[in-house]
């Protein structure tokens, strides 16, 4: 997800307040207390749920041709307790669930906060598999002024999970460090079109519908799960080692946007240059015709507005710097996800990184520059947001207000005085390290340190904690005359 200003009539928030929403649960008596849970984030303690790991999820949802109405919908989640569990809580703070099985047999269920509580007939085992299945609605209509989860396009719908709205759509454990492989199943009208993360594995034409299943092949965050819903024209060509690129637009725009289209496989190219190979069974872009205010590297098929890629005033070396920064999010925070919230910067910063850099490269806008620009703001940006990887709780609640300057050009300045301390060779190794060493898993700052200090040579702890959690700028190695300007009391970004 990119932070770059652009012009908006309104910037519509991805994530949801308990406030904002409500559960409405059909409960089957269970014993009390049934409590909100959580994996114990520094950031959002009450975000995912311990005791089990989910191994799959199968997603079955039913449009009804209305993007004003719920969805039907089916979630079963195939998962490893980890513990003894005499409950089971998933998060899910938006629909009605009709009916709960834990291994084919009813089960019992309240709500708690934004938990949905389980009781089964008997304890589970600790290391025991279980199969939780879920009748439930999703419904795409939202009270308040907070939005997330299902957004709302032109002709259907799109999806918008980050930072913690997938448990808007559907119940999980919905937290990054909990991946999983994902089917997903989707019946709609005719003259609609469904395309989800993963590939196609099936196509079922019924009286009046069409059942759109996909599959991924690589676990995959909550947060980065993606269906789109629409009258859509689905555009395919073929990217470097043969992947299959395929890119989701509204119909009516097929040809407006080709220009725009024809760019993803040499960027794919440009980025398999720095840090190796695209780690997914394919990838495109996703166009929808909406109102977020930002763009969202969900996992194989990055979200877009429309307005980015029509609009006059945004420049063209702009549009496919940002474009690349979701591409770069595939390999950094999708295929290598953050181990907590805190670890955030490893995605935005990395993401910054390398949209600046190809912008350098490609369009004569030097990374320097924007780097001493950055420099300039760090400390503010620190004041207000905190550093890059201790970032600041928003002021109001929302946990997209994590989502701050200090995560992207502040977390990718960072890199910079990374490479300017270890040089540019070690530096290069390092970024095809770390996608490769993590591939398809979870990682820390922690982790980046220890790989960084292996590939310098020398323990690099001391530089690593100036730069990611100090509240001042330390000097930027080789440019001693860059300044951060004061800090002057401000209100949060």
């Amino acid at each position: 997800m990119p932070l770059t200003p652009r012009p908006r009539s309104r910037r519509v928030q991805a994530a949801l307040l308990a406030s904002a929403v409500s559960v409405c649960l059909i409960a089957a008596s269970a014993p009390s207390p049934a409590v909100p849970l959580g994996v114990g984030d520094r950031l959002f303690p009450h975000l995912g749920n311990p005791g089990y790991d989910v191994r799959s999820y199968d997603l079955d949802f039913t449009y009804p041709g209305s993007n004003r109405e719920p969805l039907t919908a089916v979630t079963t989640i195939d998962a490893r307790t980890t513990a003894p569990l005499e409950r089971i809580n998933l998060d899910f703070a938006h629909g009605k669930v009709d009916s709960v099985e834990v291994d084919g047999a009813r089960a019992a269920f309240t709500g708690a906060g934004e938990d949905l509580v389980i009781t089964p007939r008997a304890p589970l085992a600790e290391g025991s598999r279980t199969r939780i299945t879920v009748r439930h609605t999703s419904d795409p209509v939202y009270t308040g002024e907070v939005e997330g989860g299902w957004v709302r396009t032109a002709d259907g719908l799109a999806m918008a999970n980050q930072a913690d709205a997938a448990h808007v759509v559907f119940p999980c454990n919905d937290h990054p460090s909990d991946k999983a492989m994902f089917t997903v199943r989707v019946t709609v009208p005719d003259g609609y079109t469904a395309v989800s993360n993963g590939l196609p594995t099936g196509m079922d034409r019924a009286s009046g519908t069409t059942t759109w299943t996909y599959r991924t092949q690589h676990p995959m965050a909550t947060e980065l799960a993606q269906i789109s819903i629409g009258r859509s024209a689905v555009v395919h060509r073929t990217g470097p080692h043969r992947l299959p690129v395929r890119d989701v637009v509204p119909a009516k725009d097929r040809e407006k946007l080709e220009p725009w289209l024809a760019k993803t496989p040499a960027q794919i190219e440009w980025m398999e240059g720095k840090v190796g190979r695209y780690p997914f069974e394919t990838y495109g872009v996703l166009i929808a015709e909406a109102q977020t205010g930002f763009e969202l590297e969900t996992q194989t098929l990055s979200l877009f507005e429309r307005a980015l890629f029509v609009r006059p005033e945004y420049p063209k070396w702009y549009v496919e710097s940002i474009m690349v920064h979701e591409l770069a999010h595939q390999w950094f925070g999708n295929s290598v996800s953050p181990r907590t919230w805190s670890d955030l910067w490893l995605n935005e910063g990395h993401a910054t990184w390398y949209e600046a850099l190809y912008a350098e490269e490609t369009a004569d806008r030097p990374l320097a520059a924007r780097m001493k620009a950055a420099y300039g703001a760090s400390d503010r940006w620190r004041a207000a947001g905190g550093p890059p990887a201790a970032p600041k709780k928003s002021s109001n609640g929302q946990k997209i207000g994590i989502f701050r300057a200090n995560v992207y050009d502040g977390a990718a300045l960072f890199l910079y005085a990374l490479r300017q301390e270890i040089g540019a060779p070690a530096f290069a190794l390092l970024q095809r390290a770390w996608v490769t060493v993590h591939r398809d898993g979870v990682a820390s700052t922690a982790d980046f340190r220890e790989l960084a200090s292996r590939i310098a040579g020398r323990d690099l702890g001391d530089f690593f904690h100036a730069w990611l959690y100090e509240v001042r700028t330390p000097p930027m190695p080789g440019h001693p005359d860059w300044k951060s300007a004061p800090v002057e009391a401000s209100a949060e970004r």
